[in-house]
């Protein structure tokens, strides 16, 4: 198994890691920064680094509950054992850490207004989205949530996480947001806490302090029928 370093130093940049196996143009690692596209976020990418300066690209996404790590545009002199260093593309995390805070608050917001249950979302480093469950559809009502969590961004919240059992988390009511409840398969569950804002689930990479996300921008709403709304937002830079 690869030690995801990403969920104890989401601020990192750069590791060393050893190359555990090798299939195709995939190598998992001993341990990585990299976050493999997962829960709706986007996967990190960037480089890694063989002995005399040979770099690779690097995207990453989880498969069968490995993290794999694609490399382009060949795996020309990289082996198992082989020592590697990464370094993370840190724009394009940053972006993708206040996107995901952001995307916690906002549904945080809509589950105390409404009661409705996260449905499905796909967080994007320019624009995202959150699909929830709401009997009535209110273009006025569901813009009026994005003023709200910019308020609440303001304040400057602190963001920090934690891990409880899966009996402990299944029997804490209101802890799970999303309409699909818990992972089967997982035991201990992460969570994630954003001080008087949200407790939930989650697996990703997120800001220390909801400062860092700025101040969220609505883009659309859209009506998908039975019961399915979907609201776009993007963030200011």
């Amino acid at each position: 198994m690869t030690k995801p370093l990403y969920l104890e130093d989401s601020y990192a940049k750069e590791f060393d890691a050893k190359i555990t196996s090798i299939e195709g143009n995939k190598i998992e690692l001993d341990q990585t920064l990299f976050y493999p596209e997962s829960g709706g976020q986007l996967g990190d990418k960037g480089i890694i680094i063989y002995k005399e300066g040979k770099e690779y690209q690097v995207s990453c996404k989880k498969e069968q509950g490995k993290i794999l790590h694609y490399i382009s545009p060949d795996i020309n002199g990289l082996k198992v054992g082989t020592q590697v260093h990464g370094i993370i593309d840190w724009n394009f995390r940053y972006k993708m850490m206040r996107m995901h805070t952001a995307a916690h608050v906002l549904s945080s917001i809509i589950n105390k207004e409404t009661g409705a249950l996260i449905t499905g979302n796909q967080l994007g480093s320019e624009r995202s989205r959150i699909d929830f469950d709401l009997e009535k559809f209110d273009r006025e009502q569901l813009e009026s949530f994005i003023g709200k969590a910019n308020k609440e961004i303001e304040k400057g919240a602190e963001v920090s996480a934690y891990a409880i059992s899966r009996q402990e988390a299944e029997s804490t009511p209101n802890l799970c947001k999303l309409a699909k409840g818990l992972p089967p398969s997982i035991q201990e569950i992460r969570i994630l806490k954003i001080n008087n804002i949200d407790e939930q689930p989650d697996g990703g990479t997120h800001v220390k302090n909801t400062k860092e996300i700025g101040k969220l921008l609505f883009v659309s709403v859209e009506n998908k029928g039975a019961s399915r709304r979907r609201i776009y937002f993007s963030l200011e830079n």
